[in-house]
Parts: C-alpha cells; structure tokens; sequence
C-alpha cells in the first residue's frame, strides 16, 4: 500500500470519529484535515538519483543567479546550466578536476541580471557547445524547439518551451531524476517578472501550469535564482504556496502589471552580449590553472 493511500485511510479514520462533534467543530477539523494532507503531499519522497548522475549546484552572488553542472558518472560527459561570466574559471576548474568532459552550456533563456558564461567556458574548455532556445533571438551553437532532447552520456534532458517571462525561455527536465530547471519562468513561492524582454503574464501563468505544475507533485524543482538563501522546491510546494500562480489567470495578471519593479541594473549590458553568447567580454587573459 502506497503512502497516499495510507494517509487517506488514516483520515478517513479521523474523520469517523467526529460524527458527533458540532458543526463549528467539524468545520474546523475539516479544514485541519485538507491542510494535513496537503501538507503530506507537499512532503512526498524525491524520486533518488540513480548511481550515475552527478549534480552540483553553483552559485553567484551578485546576481543570485543559480547554474547547475550535470554529469553521466561513467562517460564523464556534462552539461551546465545558466552559467555565469565571472565564474567561468571556477566552473572549469571543478569539471577540470572532476574529471569531466563539457559537452554543452545551455541556457534557459537570454538573461537580463548577467553575462552568460557560455563563450568564456567554449574558450576555457574547447569543444563545448552553447546551447539556447530557438526563440531567445541569441546566437548559439545549437538552438532547441519545443520537447528536443539533449543527451549527455545515457542522460536525456527534455526542453519545454515556457514563454512569458520573456520568448525564449525553457523549462529542461530529467524525467528519470524527477528534477526540472525553470529558468526564471518559476521561481520559488514567486516567478519571473513580464515587464520586458517580450513579458506577457497571461502567457507565463499558461507555461508554468501547463508545462511545470503538471509535472508529477514530488518532482525537484531548481530554479535560476532565488533572492532568500532557498536552493529548492516541489511541484507540490508550488500548487499549494506559491502566492501569485495559486491565483486565477485574472488575478495573476493583475498583480504582475503593478509589481512596479526597478529597472534591471545590468539589462543594458547584459542582454546585448548574451545575445552573442557573451564572447565578446571575455576576459583577455585566461586565469592559471
């Protein structure tokens, strides 16, 4: 018998023995029933990595960008996830000793908050392929459609396109690891911001509930930056706590049109040199090793 099926006895068991109680208590108690239950759903067992895949989560303080090194343990084949500029030659550094072989840079979407790392690890570690999607309107190696896979050893990496926080953006899922990389479509208990980069909130309420809280509730989710020191989520933490994406379209709409959020501070820089994958701030002189 399965966990949700032994909660479920377990309240229905409750439940009997309260027949008596008022209606004013039995209000309560339902209430405190639906709220343990989403609770121990929200709770529910990771689906475990398998003996052959690596993850690393990498971080960057100034942006509070998040990238992810992603690995095949026995052909040492790798991807990473979001990286970033000025952490290029940490990022190498770590493959390098790893023993690791860059097989692609992918980024979920042309970022606003900091310069890809993507050209700086093609010229640190050659061979490795850049990778966006094919609506972000920046230059690649290799640009994804809607449910391409990506492969790195026997590992597969499907990209869902989840516009809205701006065209181009990509959800990349591992089926098999229950994990998904938002990008900055979802973010957690919050999402990406609409109000540039071709932002449109209806269309990013439709790609996070079609496209990432469809996924199964215990699946991982990594997202590309979180502001409070939080490194993760679930799908099922989202469905319950996420205060705007628990709301109707309507009422989404309605708060992302008047968050009245800052002007990015590195969009103007930023967006122009990820369009180009970031080679052209390259640092001149590459670190020592």
């Amino acid at each position: 018998m399965n966990g949700i099926m032994i909660a479920k006895r377990s309240l229905t068991t409750l439940l009997s023995r309260t027949q008596n109680l008022s209606k004013e208590r039995q209000f309560i108690f339902n209430n405190l029933k639906q709220a343990r239950f989403c609770a121990y759903l929200a709770m529910q067992q990771r689906t475990p990595y398998s003996r052959d895949f690596f993850f690393r989560q990498l971080f960057d303080e100034k942006s509070w960008t998040y990238s992810y090194l992603l690995a095949d343990v026995n052909t040492k084949e790798a991807v990473i996830i979001d990286p970033v500029l000025e952490h290029a030659p940490r990022d190498s550094k770590i493959i390098h000793e790893l023993g690791l072989k860059l097989k692609f840079a992918m980024n979920t979407h042309c970022h606003a908050d900091h310069i890809t790392g993507s050209g700086y690890l093609k010229k640190l570690l050659p061979g490795t392929l850049s990778v966006i999607g094919g609506k972000a309107g920046a230059n690649a190696d290799r640009f994804l459609v809607d449910e391409e896979t990506v492969e790195f050893g026997r590992h597969k990496i499907v990209a869902y396109e989840t516009p809205g926080h701006t065209n181009g953006c990509m959800t990349f899922v591992i089926h098999e690891q229950g994990i998904a990389f938002t990008g900055d479509a979802l973010l957690i208990r919050g999402c990406g911001r609409t109000d540039f980069q071709e932002g449109d909130p209806k269309t990013l309420y439709k790609s996070v509930h079609n496209k990432i809280l469809s996924l199964p509730d215990n699946f991982v989710l990594y997202p590309a930056h979180d502001y409070q020191g939080r490194t993760e989520t679930t799908v099922a933490e989202e469905k319950k706590y996420n205060p705007r994406l628990t709301r109707s379209i309507e009422e989404f709409v309605e708060i992302m049109n008047n968050l009245n959020l800052p002007y990015p501070k590195q969009i103007d820089k930023a967006v122009p040199a990820n369009r180009e994958c970031g080679v052209y701030d390259i640092p001149a002189e590459e670190p020592k090793k």
